[in-house]
């Protein structure tokens, strides 16, 4: 019966964002269809980037192989774990809002808007999956869980900044890690490095517990 449940919730939760990224894609394409414009239309892609990790971990969930099997599951989580700040990243989208635009400005900021909304769903449901599959304890998942977003915050800013992607680890490997290797060891020359990491790791933090919250919250 649990076991029911679980799928049952884990359909409609795959119902539910199928329906919300339909939505981005539908305003996506209304916003060529008025301005005749495909800016912005890269967006899509960033949510498919975002939709990958949470793929990966239900993926994960929902398969008793993979569960059993620790080298898989090193894999989906090594995986996550490059594909995870594609998620939060699309908030840093915001960048392109623009009033010269062809197209009113609020419709850019809905536009977005749903967008980022959309890839942090993705990307804490995801996360919560996470804890399921690797820590019991309610305070070190907690802890981890707060560690993970410091380090995507770390990746968004590797990806706004520096251009760098999730695959140019196998594409460029020792250039990525020169980049990060130099910010770790010289901290004091590389301000803007953990300006944005830590900044942006606490605002995701912030969403992330009253996230959180609200699902302890229904569960009284």
């Amino acid at each position: 019966m649990i076991k029911y449940l679980k799928e049952q919730n884990r359909f409609k939760e795959t119902l539910f964002l199928g329906f919300i990224a339909l939505t981005c894609l539908g305003l996506s394409l209304s916003r060529i269809t008025y301005s005749g414009s495909i800016r912005l239309f890269f967006l899509n892609w960033n949510l498919f980037l975002a939709f990958i990790p949470w793929a990966l971990t239900s993926l994960a969930c929902i398969s008793p192989r993979i569960k059993k099997n620790k080298i898989l599951l090193l894999l989906i989580l090594v995986s996550w774990l490059l594909f995870f700040p594609n998620a939060p990243y699309i908030l840093t989208d915001l960048f392109h809002l623009n009033s010269r635009s062809s197209i009113p400005i609020w419709f850019d900021l809905i536009l977005i808007l749903s967008f980022a909304w959309t890839g942090l769903v993705f990307g804490f449901l995801s996360l919560l999956d996470i804890e399921k599959l690797l820590y019991k304890n309610s305070k070190i998942s907690g802890l981890l869980s707060t560690l993970l977003i410091f380090i995507a915050s770390f990746g968004i800013y590797l990806g706004r900044y520096l251009r760098w992607n999730s695959w140019d680890i196998i594409s460029e490997p020792f250039n990525l890690l020169y980049d990060i290797s130099d910010r770790i060891i010289n901290p004091l020359a590389h301000p803007r490095t953990w300006g944005v990491t830590l900044l942006m790791g606490l605002f995701l933090n912030i969403i992330f517990w009253s996230f959180k919250l609200i699902i302890a919250r229904k569960n009284l």
